[in-house]
């Protein structure tokens, strides 16, 4: 039996909804070298688990309460025989069927790059105000980039800037099964994804964005989602970079005001003005409460 040289593992909790078009996508991918499906699963309750085991897929359960971005992650490319080991997330659709090879080639040519991720496009039912912020996110971006990075070059560039070269993102990345072994994701409630990719750079390797790899992902999520995620989300950019976009009360008020203008363009709905207080919120709530050394509260839910 041949050796897959690419894993693609997925985390999977309840994705009954989304995983037929990835697992169709996936059969109908244009690559010389074969790969293998791991679905590592958070507890399902519709009908998910059935779905990827008629599909073929290698299956590992763990209960919902043990779920860790980075550590879930973990277990998952442990069980996997890549050399190469795509991450993906269940409600992403590869939108080629040359989608893996544009992934993977990049590591193929270069032993230096530990890892590569994927450009995003809205789903085709994404709103207006989705397509708005998913097009201002590095990772919808049409250009291509790698990046180095040495401690001192970090630590002299400004918060936000130290956050753009680690971007990196987990909707779709591929990464070096050797380097995971000396660099694996840490266990955290969020942002596994630029955490490890800003240690791998500072150990001497590189990071490449690949347009020419894109997924359809998006999301159409309630505010309260919406704002637990952007707080936790936040919380952890601050203690890795030390972003705090939103310092004070009054820059919190001056974002809503500008959010509440930019959303009424964009889709005027009673979502798209409960987003428009949720997501400068989150993120003013999550910075300050990290500066403030105050003990993080976790959704389990994000």
């Amino acid at each position: 039996m041949t050796t897959p040289s690419i894993s693609i593992v997925v985390p999977t909790f309840n994705g009954a909804a989304t995983l037929p078009a990835l697992l169709d996508s996936l059969l109908h991918q244009r690559i010389e070298r074969p790969f293998e499906v791991v679905a590592i699963d958070s507890g399902s309750t519709d009908g998910s688990v059935e779905l990827l085991r008629s599909a073929g897929v290698r299956l590992i359960s763990i209960p919902a309460r043990t779920f860790n971005h980075g550590l879930t992650r973990n277990l998952g490319i442990e069980a996997a025989t890549g050399d190469f080991v795509v991450l993906i997330v269940q409600d992403a659709v590869p939108a080629s069927d040359t989608w893996l090879e544009a992934l993977v080639r990049p590591l193929t040519l270069d032993s230096r790059l530990a890892g590569t991720f994927a450009r995003q496009l809205p789903r085709p039912e994404a709103g207006a105000l989705t397509r708005h912020y998913l097009a201002r996110w590095f990772a919808a971006s049409d250009t291509a980039r790698t990046v180095t990075a040495t401690d001192v070059e970090l630590n002299a560039l400004p918060p936000l800037d130290r956050l753009d070269r680690c971007t990196f993102d987990n909707v779709c990345s591929c990464i070096r099964r050797s380097t995971w072994r000396q660099h694996p994701f840490r266990e955290t409630p969020i942002g596994e994804d630029v955490e490890w990719a800003r240690e791998v750079l500072l150990a001497g390797y590189r990071i490449a964005y690949v347009p020419d790899a894109a997924v359809l992902h998006s999301h159409e999520r309630p505010a309260s989602y919406e704002f637990d995620r952007t707080r936790v989300l936040h919380r952890r950019l601050y203690e890795l970079f030390g972003v705090q976009t939103i310092p004070t009360p009054f820059h919190l008020a001056r974002a809503i005001a500008s959010c509440v203008v930019t959303h009424a363009r964009c889709e005027l709905s009673a979502r798209a003005m409960a987003l428009a207080v949720a997501w400068p919120l989150g993120q003013y709530v999550g910075a300050r409460s990290a500066a403030r050394g105050s003990k993080p509260r976790v959704s389990r839910a994000v």
